[in-house]
């Protein structure tokens, strides 16, 4: 009797838990699924990334997380984005899939600039226009997210080496925030990013064909 009680205790705490974050459960929910049909390589994914990314901006708002709020506005940018562009690309490739593609050592080069360039400037503006907390922190993983972003548009290979980075720091700045919803996304979507990798890997190379960057 005492068991079921406890049981019972638990059950509704975890109800009334849920019931209380559940926008930021709803924002849970939809990016595990972007990123489990991210992984599958399906068109599909881009849908659920802008409708998680509309729920974190409010989420992020609430907890004063400023540059991974305005990070929300470029993801649903670049979730219309890579909508059009694997859609418009599988078209021309016959209903074929967009090919999965790797950085050759110009394209990083670019890359590595751009987000260095980035990261320093959302944290010189985060320092000076917020009340930000982490301003650094925050920067990181805002810069690094606006390049995974667009590579994960274009079907680059290693956008989920960067993610695995930025998931792995995420879950501290959540934690230190009180966000243990997203705290267990990105614990789970880490995982999901190193799977990721080696799943992409393998359709790699099975063309690995070069890239021609910017």
């Amino acid at each position: 009797m005492r068991n079921a009680i406890l049981f019972f205790e638990i059950m509704t705490g975890i109800l009334k838990w849920l019931i209380e974050n559940w926008v930021e459960n709803l924002g849970v929910l939809t990016g595990m699924l972007y990123i489990i049909l991210s992984v599958r390589q399906n068109i599909w994914c881009w849908i659920f990334g802008i409708i998680s990314s509309g729920i974190y901006l409010v989420v992020f708002f609430n907890a004063k997380i400023y540059a991974d709020m305005s990070l929300q506005l470029y993801y649903v940018v670049m979730g219309v984005y890579g909508w059009m562009h694997w859609a418009r690309v599988d078209n021309n490739l016959q209903k074929e899939k967009l090919p999965v593609l790797k950085l050759n050592i110009k394209s990083a080069t670019i890359l590595f600039g751009i987000t260095t360039g980035l990261f320093f400037s959302i944290a010189w503006f985060l320092i000076q226009f917020t009340d930000s907390s982490i301003p650094w922190v925050d920067a990181f993983t805002t810069s690094l997210s606006f390049t995974a972003t667009w590579m994960l548009a274009r079907k680059i290979i290693e956008h989920w080496i960067i993610w695995v980075v930025v998931d792995a720091v995420s879950i501290g700045l959540y934690f230190y925030r009180g966000l243990y919803s997203s705290m267990l996304l990105f614990g789970v979507l880490t995982a999901l990013a190193i799977y990721g990798y080696f799943e992409w890997k393998k359709e790699w190379k099975k063309n690995q064909p070069t890239l021609a960057l910017l």
